[in-house]
């Protein structure tokens, strides 16, 4: 009965308040009507005005609503700042990563446990699939791609450093180049990470060409290398440089490692794609690739270059670039 009665007085003092509350608003609105017809000026509190569309409301609603839209913008700012935290973190633990490989293969290679070209080819397969592999932990804002291109750049300026002999890393040029010279950090190896550079900035996780790209550039490549090195007896008739099992080698390792980082990102929701179609056109892609990364290299120009290069062309004629907005 307490309860009851509790309720009903609850009920009786809020629809008092309640008719109170309209009574007064009723009266004070006719008051200021009045007042405005006669030509006095009315003064109301400054937390009562807020300007729309260039004139200024008087009603609770638009204060209220003004009100509401600051949790919202304050949500957009704390959404922004945790993307840059993220991508912050995933920075500074993909380039600890990088770092972790090319000093442990340094340290294989002073050991003399890994000999010097198997060294390089390995830390080359690894570094790109793996980087390409770490793209997912990144954030979804627009920025993120920059983040994930400053850990290729800090190598960039790295090799710059050693490569002019401004400061000296045995285990680095003994891991990275053919001959165990400085200078060459500023050919192969600079080549590589700046097309890492480009692939991330311009093609991102969003589209196949930059996954197929750094797949034949890291994975063909460099397997076409360790395989031509081993078992390469028989030669390409127009290139003695070059061998059969190397080049089908490239072939391979190109299109299956193409492929598994195509399924790898379309699976976690950045593309999709007609799998038909896409396994004849990276098999193209390769084939192309391929063959241009067999020619004689009069020209003196890279693989690191030729061969990435090509596979972007290419797959340009089949994929599509990613939309700016991301």
């Amino acid at each position: 009965m307490s309860i009851g009665l509790g309720v009903g007085s609850s009920a009786c003092f809020h629809s008092r308040a309640s008719f109170h509350h309209h009574h007064h608003h009723r009266s004070r609105l006719s008051a200021v009507a009045l007042r405005r017809r006669a030509g006095i000026p009315v003064l109301e509190p400054a937390f009562l005005r807020v300007k729309r569309g260039g004139c200024w409301a008087t009603d609770l609603t638009a204060s209220s609503s003004s009100f509401f839209r600051a949790p919202r913008a304050l949500f957009h700012f704390h959404v922004d700042h945790g993307a840059l935290l993220q991508d912050a973190g995933a920075t500074m633990l993909v380039t600890a990563g990088a770092y972790a490989l090319v000093l442990a293969f340094d340290k294989l290679t002073m050991l003399n446990v890994v000999e010097q070209t198997f060294s390089r080819k390995l830390v080359h397969i690894l570094s790109g699939l793996l980087y390409m592999f770490s793209w997912p932990i990144f954030s979804t804002s627009i920025t993120a791609r920059f983040f994930a291109a400053l850990v290729p750049f800090l190598n960039c300026v790295r090799l710059v450093v050693y490569g002019l002999s401004l400061a000296n890393d045995e285990g680095l040029v003994k891991s990275v180049t053919r001959e165990g010279n400085p200078e060459e950090l500023l050919r192969g190896p600079l080549y590589y990470v700046l097309i890492l550079i480009l692939c991330a900035v311009i093609f991102w996780r969003e589209s196949p060409i930059g996954v197929i790209s750094l797949a034949m550039m890291a994975g063909g490549d460099g397997f076409a290398d360790i395989m031509g090195r081993r078992f390469g007896s028989l030669k390409l008739p127009y290139n003695q440089h070059k061998s059969w099992i190397g080049s089908i080698s490239m072939f391979l390792s190109g299109f299956l490692i193409s492929m598994g980082m195509l399924y790898y990102f379309s699976a976690l929701g950045y593309f999709q794609l007609d799998w038909v179609w896409t396994v004849e056109k990276v098999a193209l892609v390769s084939l192309v690739a391929t063959v241009v990364e067999s020619f004689p290299n009069k020209e003196g120009i890279d693989d690191n270059i030729s061969v990435p290069i090509t596979s972007m062309l290419m797959s340009l004629l089949f994929f599509q670039l990613p939309p700016s907005s991301h």
